[in-house]
């Protein structure tokens, strides 16, 4: 489009120029400032349909004032939120780092005769094992008909997604809040995983009955004290003077305590899968039947009733009714020395 006051060069050789004049200047003027306006009246418009459109109130009114304590307020129940992560995360480390501890000297405590280790936790087989053959699915079946009341769980083995990749999706405020979510559930499921090896854990018979005290006559065949000839001892004598507190090798439940034939007064306690303890000689029981224990709990005194010839403690570990060396059980917690 050719302006009013241009000139090709073809026109200015042959003569044909032509001037700019009042009127036409004014037009020209009339029409940038029209089309000046139009575009600012476009500019406006869509302005106003996308600020319709975000929706996000500013300045000092009311919908500003509502807005700023909203985001105030996520921004502090996220710092909440998080700073109720962190003592859960150190708590659940500790216990991983003892649990960890443990199954290494589990591993490299020797095989002794009649020593049985505690029984996994339930659902410690990995998900991963998918290839499975015929006997082992089969024992799959039995234990799941054998588990009785316990809900049905199964699905594909995933890898575990990352929180912040979970909720990469959203925007950036919900984000935020949805990556903190998944790590509480995640914590969460990682902690009632650790609690029920914690609870075996907790229930394994190693920890020493006495704090003080010396090894006496040991687990096994040996010379009976009153009549002289060759018998079988089932558990072991620990030596320390009358009134030295009796301890609890683990948590359980107490299903025995008075006298018992041989041992005087005692307390048998019920570990769970299959465990048992047995604390002999006792000059006083602390202890009800039915009461819940946990390891280390004072349950009775060192004494020297019943069959004794002097103050000990006869200390046994009972594996599914049978009697076994508490040796390989307490060395896995500390040992005593030998008298």
């Amino acid at each position: 489009m050719k302006m009013p006051w241009t000139s090709s060069v073809d026109e200015l050789s042959s003569g044909d120029t032509r001037f700019v004049t009042h009127r036409a200047a004014r037009r020209t003027a009339i029409c940038t400032a029209c089309a000046v306006g139009v575009a600012a009246l476009a500019g406006g418009v869509a302005i106003g349909r996308y600020s319709s459109v975000v929706d996000v109130p500013t300045g000092p009114g009311p919908e500003g004032v509502a807005t700023h304590h909203y985001v105030v307020g996520e921004i502090g129940r996220m710092n909440a939120s998080i700073s109720l992560l962190d003592p859960r995360i150190a708590r659940l480390s500790a216990q991983i780092a003892e649990l960890r501890e443990f199954d290494q000297r589990l591993r490299t405590q020797p095989q002794r005769g009649g020593a049985v280790v505690a029984p996994a936790a339930p659902g410690a087989r990995s998900g991963d094992d998918d290839e499975e053959g015929p006997d082992e699915a089969d024992h799959g079946h039995d234990a799941a008909a054998g588990a009785g009341a316990r809900a049905g769980e199964g699905g594909p083995a995933l890898a575990p997604r990352r929180c912040v990749e979970a909720s990469a999706s959203r925007t950036n405020a919900r984000a935020v809040s949805g990556a903190v979510d998944c790590m509480a559930a995640t914590l969460a499921t990682l902690e009632q995983a650790v609690a029920q090896h914690e609870a075996a854990w907790q229930a394994f018979p190693g920890r020493r009955p006495t704090g003080t005290g010396r090894l006496g006559s040991p687990f096994g065949n040996r010379i009976d004290p009153f009549t002289q000839r060759l018998s079988f001892h089932p558990g072991l004598d620990i030596v320390a003077p009358t009134g030295t507190p009796i301890l609890a090798a683990a948590g359980g439940r107490v299903v025995f305590a008075g006298p018992k034939a041989g041992y005087g007064n005692c307390v048998d306690i019920d570990h769970g899968n299959g465990f048992a303890t047995r604390y002999g000689h006792a000059s006083k029981i602390d202890v009800q039947v039915g009461q819940i224990v946990l390891p280390g709990d004072h349950i009775a005194d060192v004494g020297s009733t019943g069959r004794s010839t002097g103050p000990h403690l006869h200390f046994e570990v009972i594996v599914s009714g049978t009697q076994v060396n508490p040796a390989g059980y307490l060395a896995l917690f500390g040992a005593y020395h030998n008298g």
